[in-house]
């Protein structure tokens, strides 16, 4: 196996969440495609999501390079975590409302004094140790993955040192057009210089990658030499055996992170009138968030006298232990970000939720990338946000299809298998 690829990636096991799943899936299936992967990562990076699970999927194939990051937004929140006497949560940075002092501070200094975000100080040792490492093994391709786009930066730099050298620029997550940095109070200058670096790595990088159609049209706009889309999805091989088992409650359970962008209340909304409506369902729903939760959702939820009665929040569940979640979740529910990117928005959690095989409901764009996924699959319906008439009736409909034990079907979800996708990923590679 002589084909090689070097893979630059700030989220890497032990880290848990979302973030990850893309490119250890695919490290994980390169092999089979006579690609041999490098990954480069921090030694010490901060995250609070971590799952020691997602180690087994890396292949022995795969070697793992790590090098130290120091990070100064982590030193802020156990700073501002010591002055306000509690923990502070990512998920407390991102939001769209009324914001605590330690917020707007927070807020802005991420926004304006480290762009495209902190890890940028990890840029120059990155690429120093890194231009070496690509020579010395005989590295022809890399790829950097973002967010954070600092990544990115990192692929620039290798590649104005080494010309010959092809790139893959990954973004998981737009950039200038990104939901995250209208959080951030930037200041036109620092908007500026977003769209100034994303450009720079458009325009560079050989092959522009991305997650939805969406995307593709957006960095097509923006001036990308070459665009090429290849969705996330999910592993068979974490779907193995998987055998739902109904109970006596009708459980709709939400995995993931809960922010503000993300925010589930209209579905909270329409399932509490749907309870006063409905004796029947009110005896028997059952809500649960599993994962990171924002403080003022839950706070909200833990207000509201009903809502309180009907939901609970349990903390993230190792990966290798989500099977038997989904065995006992009736409905999903998939929130999808509020925000202007909204149409393009599909969490890759989605993707497990077709392979869980239970309905999903969604809200957000009923006519956006996520939507048609769904729709195509049969796999539930995404309602407008605004639509609450329309988020109780698809709630009262898969109710009255769990009461009458009517069975669920998928069609077509076999494209989405993380070897399918590494297949499309070998044969880019291979074109390169």
């Amino acid at each position: 196996m002589n084909k090689r690829v070097l893979i630059i990636t700030y989220y890497w096991p032990p880290s848990g969440g979302s973030g990850v799943q893309r490119w250890l899936k695919f490290v994980k299936y390169l092999p089979q495609f006579e690609w041999e992967p490098f990954v480069f990562t921090p030694e010490n990076p901060s995250f609070e999501l971590k799952d020691e699970s997602l180690t087994k999927d890396v292949p022995p194939e795969a070697e793992v390079i790590k090098l130290p990051i120091w990070e100064p937004y982590s030193a802020y929140a156990r700073f501002s975590g010591w002055l306000t006497g509690k923990p502070v949560k990512s998920t407390d940075y991102i939001s769209t409302g009324k914001k605590s002092v330690f917020q707007t501070i927070a807020g802005f200094i991420r926004g304006n004094f480290f762009i495209p975000d902190p890890k940028i100080l990890w840029k120059r040792p990155a690429v120093k140790f890194l231009n070496d490492f690509i020579q010395h093994n005989h590295i022809r391709i890399i790829v950097t993955t973002g967010p954070p786009h600092s990544m990115h930066l990192i692929g620039l730099a290798l590649k104005k040192k080494n010309p010959s050298l092809k790139w893959i620029a990954d973004f998981r997550d737009p950039w200038s057009r990104w939901d995250l940095l209208d959080t951030l109070h930037l200041t036109a200058p620092a908007r500026a210089r977003h769209r100034q670096l994303e450009h720079r790595v458009l325009v560079a990088a050989d092959c522009v990658l991305t997650v939805t159609p969406h995307y593709v049209n957006w960095f097509n706009e923006l001036g990308a030499r070459k665009t090429v889309l290849i969705t996330n999805g999910y592993d068979e091989d974490d779907f193995s055996g998987l055998q739902y088992s109904k109970g006596n409650k009708f459980t709709v359970r939400h995995l993931g992170v809960v922010d503000e962008l993300r925010d589930p209340r209209p579905f909270m909304l329409a399932a509490r009138q749907a309870c006063t409506e409905n004796s029947e369902l009110a005896a028997v729903l059952s809500i649960e968030f599993v994962g990171q939760v924002n403080s003022a959702f839950r706070s909200w939820v833990e207000a509201d006298e009903q809502l309180s009665k009907i939901t609970t929040f349990r903390s993230q569940v190792p990966h290798d232990r989500l099977l038997e979640v989904y065995k006992q979740t009736d409905v999903l529910l998939l929130v999808l970000a509020n925000s202007s990117i909204a149409p393009g928005n599909i969490p890759g959690k989605l993707f497990e939720y077709l392979g869980s095989g239970r309905p999903v409901i969604g809200i957000g764009p009923a006519d956006g990338d996520a939507a048609a996924i769904m729709s195509k699959a049969g796999a539930g319906m995404v309602v407008e946000r605004d639509n609450l008439q329309g988020i109780k009736a698809g709630l009262l409909r898969l109710f009255f299809g769990w009461n009458n034990n009517t069975p669920t079907s998928r069609s077509g979800i076999e494209h989405y298998s993380r070897r399918s996708l590494t297949a499309e990923l070998a044969a880019l590679l291979n074109s390169l």
